[in-house]
């Protein structure tokens, strides 16, 4: 087995196999701010299935969200059932807006892809892959100048990231996803 193999293993269950690190870690993140910069991955190899490279241009960032239901604003006009519910429904995963927050504070980097990495009773934590798009190394990268395309701005914002095309049903398959991918206004056959 590779290294990245036995810490994949490891982090299947980080609370029975990581006792004395797991908790003091969460302790010390608690006391950071929300959106921290780091120097490198917690979990390598999560990081890098995901396409990161430990070179310049690719920065990760730890971010921190308060967990449990969003709450809706309170009600302005109209006394209707509808109106009376104050719990929010959507459909958006904590790690698409954990990739949303880093990407607004960094805003002259894209959003490649994020991972889980640690939750307790209040806060849960994303690592965020973010990439510098004007940065020479990422410019001269084959495997990531894509990045640089317009069709690739805002990414995160418009569901183009694993997990926003999996709160956008992109990720079903079979019965019951047969219309998720279907264009909103097919184009007319010439007959």
């Amino acid at each position: 087995m590779s290294l990245y193999k036995y810490v994949r293993n490891i982090w299947k269950s980080p609370k029975r196999n990581l006792k004395e690190i797991w908790s003091k870690r969460l302790i010390e993140w608690r006391k950071q701010p929300v959106t921290v910069r780091i120097e490198r991955p917690t979990r390598i190899d999560s990081a890098r299935s995901l396409g990161y490279k430990a070179k310049q241009g690719y920065v990760i960032v730890r971010q921190r969200l308060i967990r449990g239901g969003r709450k809706r604003p309170d009600i302005k006009k109209g006394r209707r059932p509808k109106h009376n519910t104050q719990r929010k429904i959507l459909s958006k995963t904590y790690q698409q807006i954990a990739e949303e927050r880093a990407n607004k504070k960094f805003k002259n980097c894209e959003v490649l892809n994020s991972y889980y990495v640690g939750k307790d009773g209040k806060f849960v934590w994303y690592e965020v892959i973010l990439v510098d798009r004007e940065h020479p190394s990422v410019k001269a990268d084959k495997r990531i100048s894509w990045i640089n395309e317009k069709k690739h701005t805002g990414r995160t914002f418009r569901g183009l990231t694993s997990s926003g095309k999996i709160s956008r049903g992109l990720k079903n398959k079979g019965k019951g996803a047969e219309k998720t991918r279907r264009e909103p206004f097919p184009k007319k056959r010439k007959v």
